[in-house]
């Protein structure tokens, strides 16, 4: 039986490894079906706390498993199906195999919730299409982008986007936003966005260097296409936990994010499990909080077997 096995190998769970190998738990790792996270997807991470130049998102994740390797995690290639609870034993399904942890550190993450349209997939990462203005917002300096969504989160990365962007069309399907009233309307005031109400995004198009140029658009009511000119297309849909594997288990939100118990950020509601990371996190969902969150995830870990 393992003391330790964290599921997921993005920012949370690679610290949680690292905290949980230098504790001298030689923590196993089960990396899931996307090893290093959503920033193995990102081009450029420019925010992360001691890399004044950047660094490359598969770089950076590279490096935290290394270093989590170095402690003496051991990682292992399998997605959990589910989680059975047998008194102080977790047993962790996975496949056809079984592994048995006395803790368990989920954090398998979420994964963007995409339009599924032409073009998308194939400028997703670097090339025009992101998910998350704070993270890619500054590469479109004095540049036109598009948000495609029409929640709190489409206002919030509209607005972020206007301290670098020259214009920020926001694009919705319907005639008014779903957001609360107070973002909606500092989205539809602010002298540099503009509003493309009714409109069902039907295609990206790309450049000759496969780089976004355009996003193609129908009027839901007069059924006219029409492309919006951008070189950035950011999607504001909301986000999927990859959390299925807990139901019934778990206390989740309408979401589908584990709900942690009442003063705690990573505690769950079964002793000996935790959680960290975007599978947890709604509202930040940056690779600094992850880890962090990881963090949290590992020392909580360490104390619960060092008191038994």
């Amino acid at each position: 039986m393992e003391d330790v096995i964290i599921l997921g190998t993005g920012c949370a769970g690679l610290t949680a490894a690292i905290y949980t190998g230098r504790a001298q738990l030689n923590p196993l790792v089960l990396e899931g079906s996307q090893p290093g996270g959503q920033l193995t997807t990102t081009s450029e991470v420019e925010n992360f706390p001691g890399f004044p130049e950047g660094i490359d998102g598969y770089a950076m994740m590279d490096n935290l498993r290394k270093q989590a390797a170095r402690f003496g995690a051991r990682f292992e290639h399998a997605k959990v199906d589910k989680i059975l609870v047998d008194g102080a034993t977790k047993q962790l399904h996975a496949g056809g195999a079984v592994y048995e942890a006395k803790t368990v550190i989920i954090a398998t993450g979420a994964r963007p919730r995409l339009l599924g349209i032409p073009g998308e997939k194939e400028m997703f990462g670097g090339k025009g299409v992101t998910t998350c203005a704070t993270c890619d917002g500054a590469f479109y300096r004095d540049m036109e982008v598009v948000v495609v969504g029409g929640g709190d989160s489409a206002c919030e990365e509209a607005l972020f986007l206007t301290r670098f962007c020259s214009k920020v069309t926001l694009i919705h399907r319907r005639d008014t936003l779903r957001a609360s009233q107070i973002m909606a309307d500092r989205a539809v005031s602010h002298e540099k966005i503009e509003m493309a109400w009714n409109a069902l995004p039907e295609e990206i198009l790309a450049d000759d260097r496969g780089f976004t140029r355009a996003i193609r658009v129908t009027d839901r009511e007069s059924g006219d296409t029409r492309e919006i000119a951008c070189k950035g297309a950011f999607i504001a849909i909301g986000h999927i936990p990859n959390t299925d594997f807990s139901d019934g288990l778990l206390s989740r939100d309408t979401d589908g994010y584990i709900v942690p118990t009442a003063g705690s950020q990573v505690k769950t509601s079964i002793e000996g499990l935790f959680a960290a990371g975007d599978c947890v996190d709604h509202v930040y969902r940056q690779a600094i909080t992850a880890a962090g969150m990881g963090c949290q995830a590992a020392i909580e870990a360490e104390r619960w077997l060092a008191e038994r």
